[in-house]
């Protein structure tokens, strides 16, 4: 069974939480982790002059996600970094183009998740998080979070992301903080979870 990872990443959070998410996803017998990016909508200048040129160079090397890919996968967890407490424009434009998939059901039943990043403990995670879960929602698919089971959460010796509703990472107002290991581990955790109770549900 495959767990389908659709993400969007600017400088790079997000595609090193989602290659996280695929390690976890992988841990569980019989599942495998696909990783797809969701399409660029902004020009090359505009990229060049908010300094992601190399980072985006980096992550070329990522398919774009397709609409067929989307019904095809077992499962499909979202990472999107957070834009004014909620999903990039990037990956709301994608979504936005699934209303034939809408229309027939196609993602009705299937487990679905969300992670995503912002750049203070207070930009949105947690908003981000809830608005992209409420378009899986309206999919029907089944909504998995990051439950309090990865203890993680609870840790007050650090600053660290992650919620019951998906995990997080702070990249800092300048970026140069990277996904801390409790940070990774939680995405871990969250590829495992979803992966187990879509393996459950197929079974």
């Amino acid at each position: 069974m495959n767990v389908l990872i659709v993400y969007y990443s600017l400088y790079g959070h997000i595609a090193t939480m989602a290659q996280a998410v695929a390690e976890g996803v992988q841990q569980v017998p019989e599942m495998t982790a696909t990783l797809r990016r969701v399409p660029e909508t902004l020009p090359e200048d505009v990229i060049a002059k908010m300094g992601a040129t190399e980072a985006q160079k980096a992550l070329a090397g990522v398919p774009v996600c397709t609409l067929e890919e989307l019904e095809a996968a077992d499962a499909i967890v979202f990472g999107t970094p957070t834009r004014f407490g909620n999903m990039c424009g990037q990956m709301r434009q994608f979504l936005d183009a699934t209303g034939s998939i809408w229309n027939r059901g196609g993602l009705v039943g299937k487990p679905g998740g969300v992670f995503c990043s912002t750049a203070t403990q207070h930009g949105g995670q947690e908003t981000t998080l809830m608005a992209s879960i409420q378009t899986l929602l309206h999919h029907g698919m089944v909504v998995v979070g990051l439950p309090y089971a990865f203890a993680g959460q609870l840790r007050m010796d650090e600053i660290t992301g992650g919620s019951p509703y998906g995990a997080t990472t702070i990249a800092g107002g300048d970026g140069s903080r990277q996904p801390s290991d409790n940070e990774l581990e939680a995405a871990r955790f969250q590829g495992r979870h979803i992966a187990t109770i879509t393996r459950k549900l197929g079974g």
